[in-house]
């Protein structure tokens, strides 16, 4: 690229061509794949927590039980982690983008069957095809990334893949709240799932058009029976817990639970074995071996069950709690929703490069004053609490999550390489989403056990206000572990190559550029 030997009069010069080239039309396409996907990525993460806002009126429209209500959300949280890695998996092996396209077909197929349902078991089982699809998806997107930017590129990059993350999960319960109120065309709830239909089309078609087909360099097989392993352990250990209540705790459900560590065991010993036979594990427990990638991945699993709680419960207590509209409880999250933003960009371009995982740590502490700050008003004010009340622990609490999403992903994958990508991009979204299926189903504990199964109309109000209560004690201390978790993270930042040289070098790019 920029080698001097092969010009035939070298000048003193002839180094200038190792500057970043002027853009071109192929370094425009690859912003606009860039566009595509994210965009994707953000669809499908809103998803997660849009329906969460139209619960109510859902289970009015449809007769949905406590047990549906868990598996309307929980569904697509699972199937999102179960396939997460698979779908990262089969990215390497077939191609980033035509699993892409696939899985943002099969989510808008998917979406239209949600928006159509006419009972809650289609609607949960729409919800659950619509969480795999996604699994096809979103790992492809930091694999497209991965494999289409430069190293001194990628932690910006990375910096708003966290930021889009950090605002799907806090712009769906706003969507949602906007579209079940305004019951465009009678519709009612159905247009939640709906909206995504011309989105899913244009990605779609844009997809097919500017994004770079890519693969892993080095042909693998599909681990099946890691798939079946990994799907059989979560759905041990998700599914009593979100039945759990409903059924008086059965003796099968803390069996199945205690099984599911036993399947984990033995996922990780298939896992090993594969690696030596064919070298073509699902997970590759290698990358563990990272120490930033290790604790990032648990970061990101007990922040999964902090969102999984507080969202849900958040959404109980404004609609079912406190009385008030989808509407006026989505508005009530704008403060928060814009406090995630702006300490995002913050984080990633000015405190992160200064202050490294000091900032995560602050992120964390934020949001434990937030939720101490909601404890207080919740309890001080009871049932006449206003959204304006809300808006300065949201306000905190939103600034703390802000801090923590955008530079997370960067801090995770900075040492990955780059034939790795997909297993670990499958890895860091599965984690996320298992916490958060783990999260929705602990709800049935901290939430549903604390309200009671027999109140009159009269004390249903101040049962929903105690439970959310207890439930942010739990988020509290699911953060405060967070906090600790993160002392494993690097203690500074890694420094990206701005120059361009090693980086672009082979299919490995070597990965210095990573590391500085």
């Amino acid at each position: 690229m920029s080698s001097s030997a092969a010009l035939p009069d070298p000048a003193p010069n002839s180094a200038l061509p190792t500057a970043p080239p002027s853009p071109d039309p192929a370094d425009r396409r690859r912003w606009f794949a860039l566009a595509i996907v994210m965009t994707a990525a953000f669809m499908d993460l809103v998803d997660v927590t849009i329906v969460n806002i139209a619960i109510p009126s859902i289970s009015n429209d449809l007769g949905a039980s406590v047990s549906a209500i868990q598996w309307i959300t929980a569904g697509y949280a699972l199937a999102f982690a179960a396939g997460l890695i698979t779908g990262g998996r089969l990215g390497d092996i077939y191609g980033r983008k035509r699993l892409f396209l696939i899985g943002i077909a099969g989510f808008t197929v998917a979406s239209a069957l949600c928006g159509l349902a006419p009972s809650p078991e289609i609607l949960v089982a729409a919800r659950i095809l619509q969480g795999a699809t996604a699994a096809l998806m979103v790992p492809q997107v930091l694999s497209i990334v991965h494999a289409t930017f430069p190293a001194h590129e990628r932690g910006k990059v990375f910096g708003l893949f966290g930021a889009i993350v950090g605002l799907g999960a806090v712009s769906g319960p706003l969507l949602g709240a906007l579209l079940t109120e305004w019951n465009l065309f009678g519709l009612e709830w159905r247009p939640i799932f709906l909206i995504n239909l011309p989105v899913g089309i244009a990605g779609l078609i844009l997809g097919a058009k500017f994004i770079t087909e890519s693969k892993a360099p080095k042909a693998m097989r599909l681990d099946l029976v890691g798939v079946g392993l990994v799907t059989l352990a979560m759905l041990m250990l998700i599914y009593p817990l979100t039945r759990g209540h409903e059924l008086d705790w059965p003796l099968w459900g803390y069996v199945s639970m205690v099984g599911s560590l036993f399947v984990f065991a033995l996922l990780v010993l298939h896992q090993r074995q594969k690696a030596i036979i064919d070298g073509s594990p699902l997970i590759e427990l290698s990358l563990f071996r990272v120490k930033s990638f290790a604790a990032g991945i648990a970061v990101q699993l007990t922040f999964g069950v902090a969102l999984g709680i507080f969202f849900l419960v958040w959404t109980l207590y404004m609609q079912m709690g406190l009385g008030w509209s989808a509407l006026r409880a989505g508005t009530t999250g704008i403060p928060f929703s814009v406090a995630v933003s702006v300490a995002a960009g913050i984080s990633v371009q000015k405190l992160v490069p200064r202050f490294g995982r000091k900032v995560l740590q602050a992120g964390a502490l934020l949001m434990v004053a937030g939720l101490l700050t909601y404890l207080w008003e919740a309890e001080h004010y009871g049932m006449a609490i206003t959204s304006l009340q809300m808006a300065v622990p949201l306000v905190v609490m939103g600034a703390g999550m802000g801090l923590i999403v955008a530079p997370l992903t960067d801090a995770v994958l900075s040492e990955v390489p780059k034939e790795h990508a997909g297993s670990a991009s499958g890895l860091i979204n599965t984690v996320q989403q298992m916490g958060t299926a783990l999260g929705l189903g602990l709800v049935s504990v901290v939430f549903f056990g604390a309200i009671g199964d027999r109140l009159a109309p009269q004390q249903l109000g101040p049962a929903f206000v105690d439970a959310f209560q207890q439930s942010l004690w739990w988020v509290a201390g699911v953060l405060a572990v967070i906090f600790l978790l993160m002392f494993a993270l690097p203690a500074r930042p890694r420094v990206h190559v701005e120059g361009g040289e090693a980086d672009d070098e082979g299919p490995l790019a070597k990965e210095p550029a990573l590391n500085g």
